[in-house]
């Protein structure tokens, strides 16, 4: 009986297997095949374009399964769905930088930017041409595409609102026609509005393919980690460079301002993005917590009005929303019709701590800034605990959060180039992930775009970490003498200066830089040192050569000179130990200052003797070795090249660059009248003091250089460091630097 059960079960059973391969249940592949473990452990070539290679061809049997899977749903879905299903939430969700980006193209030449000649009759906003200007400005830029590791279209596409007059129709076409599209492979798209009404989806109207996104107000779930960028919302007036400094000048302890939380906003009656702002009256007390919002906003607003809308835009006109801004210690940043609003970027630059309810935002460059040290995350569902939550935090805590967004709006999000320039910098550190900034790097002074870890990954190579760390600047200074003229007598300024600075108890080595037109002097006209002693012809004979980042210069600090130099061996000591105060800054005798000459509307020079500088030049001052790799790799060829055909100016470039990174004064120490000796040649190249021309040149500097960074980096100051009793009326015998004191 029961064999005859297992009989009947097992003839059951194959009876409906032969019914399913009949009527098309079950699919037998009859060719080809999927990747075997064999295909994959292929992939894994020991060769780096071979690599490629073989990946490349397997994205595109990834990209082949997409559309095969989206075809045959197509049949299923409702024509949203496949609307959504063929836009890039889709297509591009899978793309990591290993498997959509390809390296190969970054190992010849390095991180290279190629942007895509303008097309003709194409209209660009001038937002986008914002963003195109800084990046041909910037030290990645290359006009040639075969040198180039990532591409940037050159058609607007800021702005995919169908509603909006910037749209570009028919973008979808003219991106398929680009010859170096390649489905987007390499490339970088630039997005601050998507979608419309009613439902403003993140779609942007055409495929992206494997291109990485740079995108305003993008959401965690369409969010590609380490391949897309989350760039903050900015508004068409937002400065191309340069950028106004943050609010907060000092602080204020307690750091309480006026009013514990504000916001003042349009509110929306129907739609996306209504709730969490028509909820906000809740907790508005018109005391120390003011939430306004008015609904009188687009054409047919009174058609929609409800009971509230007349009393708040009573409410809503009574304060001036910059006087609000400015006197709360929070700011709330709902959400609007996007997850992104301008007052995220308002309250960062007005040291209000920005609190955020927008859930499923990707907050801006999320993948190198902490958020939690300069923002407060709420939660759209808890707003009624808004309150109470922020008035519970420590004013510790506040300070620490009010300062975190001064740095963090002046070091990324002041202006259009900055934004752009991080945004690079984000995707060269994953290219070049063995030469990548820490998250100290980034969420510290002066910020990872003045942190450059092709110098070092090392925190204690710079000069800006030396207190993080605990520890201290290498104790002794390498001395660069810049040499001009030929070497004819033993009783040069030169050779006594020499002499003068190898006496120094903290001097390692003298490097004496031959820019002169003659060729070197031999060895042993040249005074013999206790310390090591360098001749180093200077490249190119130019000006700039003397701030090259050489080799052989072995210590932290480094003892910039000119031949014509008159300072004394106590002089150098008690300068060097000013500076191993002051690692970050220029430190030095001679001073110069800066001013606003209102009749021609232009920066002025001055060199008069007053109580105010803003520079110290490097014809006697000490900084860190780290200023030399800036000055070469960061500030553009063509202000190193002017400098260089003026043979003028080196010295304000480098006060420049330094006060743009420090965002402090140089520092001066012992005044003296006279730094440079008065007896050289005038057909000397050294005796450019003399030359009429010399100061005129210093005033076209000044300006040039502030038109480049876009603004006035210099910063005054009073302040001057004297030894202890330094002329005071006591015995010399009590005084450590008496020299100084016969000067």
């Amino acid at each position: 009986m029961q064999a005859k059960k297992r009989y009947l079960i097992l003839f059951s059973a194959g009876a409906c297997l032969i019914l399913l391969l009949c009527f098309g249940g079950i699919q037998v592949p009859l060719s080809g095949r999927g990747p075997s473990r064999r295909d994959d452990r292929s992939l894994a070539g020991s060769h780096p374009g071979a690599r490629w290679r073989r990946l490349q061809g397997y994205l595109q049997s990834f990209s082949t399964f997409e559309k095969d899977r989206s075809d045959d749903l197509g049949e299923h879905i409702s024509p949203r769905q496949k609307r959504d299903t063929n836009s890039f939430l889709y297509t591009g969700k899978r793309c990591r930088m290993e498997s959509c980006f390809d390296f190969s193209l970054c190992e010849r030449n390095g991180f290279k930017v190629y942007v895509y000649p303008q097309q003709k009759g194409e209209k660009i906003s001038e937002s986008y041409q914002n963003i195109l200007t800084s990046i041909e400005g910037s030290r990645f830029y290359t006009p040639d595409p075969a040198q180039a590791c990532l591409f940037v279209l050159s058609l607007d596409t800021l702005d995919r609102d169908q509603l909006s007059p910037q749209y570009v129709h028919n973008l979808k076409a003219k991106i398929q026609s680009l010859p170096l599209w390649n489905e987007g492979k390499n490339h970088i798209i630039f997005n601050l509005y998507s979608g419309t009404w009613p439902d403003y989806t993140e779609d942007l109207g055409f495929d992206i393919g494997f291109a990485m996104l740079a995108k305003a107000s993008i959401s965690t779930e369409n969010f590609r980690p380490e391949f897309d960028v989350s760039i903050p919302l900015f508004s068409k007036e937002h400065p191309r460079t340069g950028g106004e400094r943050g609010y907060l000048r000092h602080n204020t302890i307690p750091p309480y301002r006026k009013y514990v939380l504000v916001f003042k906003g349009k509110r929306y009656l129907t739609g996306i993005g209504s709730d969490t702002r028509n909820a906000l009256y809740h907790v508005h007390n018109s005391q120390d917590v003011v939430l306004l919002t008015t609904c009188k906003h687009g054409k047919d607003w009174q058609k929609h009005k409800d009971a509230r809308c007349d009393k708040d835009n009573t409410e809503y006109d009574k304060y001036d929303y910059r006087e609000m801004l400015y006197n709360s210690t929070f700011c709330l940043v709902p959400r609007g019709r996007r997850l992104g609003s301008f007052r995220f970027l308002e309250a960062l630059q007005a040291a209000c701590v920005p609190v955020m309810l927008s859930n499923g935002w990707e907050l801006p460059f999320s993948e190198i800034i902490d958020w939690n040290t300069a923002a407060v995350i709420g939660d759209e569902r808890l707003l009624l605990q808004i309150p109470s939550t922020v008035r519970s935090i420590h004013q510790d805590k506040i300070l620490s959060l009010r300062q975190q967004t001064q740095l963090l709006w002046e070091a990324y999000f002041n202006s259009v180039e900055k934004i752009v320039l991080t945004t690079l910098e984000i995707i060269q550190d994953r290219v070049l992930e063995h030469n990548s900034r820490s998250s100290l790097m980034w969420n510290s002074l002066p910020g990872g775009l003045f942190t450059l870890p092709r110098y070092s990954t090392h925190l204690g190579d710079f000069p800006f970490f030396y207190a993080t760390l605990g520890i201290k600047p290498y104790p002794k200074f390498t001395a660069i003498i810049h040499v001009v003229t030929p070497l004819v007598s033993q009783s040069q300024p030169v050779m006594k200066l020499l002499v003068a600075v190898a006496k120094s108890q903290y001097c390692a080595q003298v490097i004496v830089l031959w820019n002169c037109d003659k060729p070197l002097p031999a060895k042993h006209r040249w005074p013999a040192t206790s310390v090591p002693f360098i001749v180093i012809e200077g490249e190119s004979k130019v000006i700039s050569s003397r701030f090259l980042p050489y080799d052989t210069i072995p210590t932290d600090a480094v003892l910039s000179l000119d031949e014509d130099t008159v300072l004394s061996t106590t002089e150098v000591d008690f300068a060097f130990t000013v500076w191993q105060s002051f690692p970050d800054r220029i430190v030095g005798y001679p001073a110069r200052s800066h001013f606003w000459d209102s009749s021609k509307e232009r920066w002025g020079y001055t060199s008069k003797w007053t109580n105010d500088y803003s520079m110290v030049l490097t014809g006697a001052a000490i900084y860190h070795k780290y200023y030399h790799y800036l000055y070469t790799t960061y500030l553009p060829a063509s202000l190193r090249t002017m400098v260089d055909q003026m043979s003028n100016c080196e010295d304000i470039l480098m006060n420049f660059l330094v006060s743009s990174v420090t965002k402090l004064p140089p520092i001066k120490v012992t005044q003296k009248k006279q730094y440079k000796e008065t007896m050289m040649g005038q057909s000397s190249r050294a005796s450019r003091w003399a030359d009429p021309d010399h100061f005129a040149q210093r005033q076209t500097c000044m300006n040039k250089f502030a038109s480049w960074f876009g603004t006035m980096p210099l910063v005054h100051s009073q302040m001057r460091l004297d030894p202890v009793l330094f002329k005071d009326q006591v015995s010399i015998l009590r005084k450590k630097y008496r020299e100084i004191e016969r000067l």
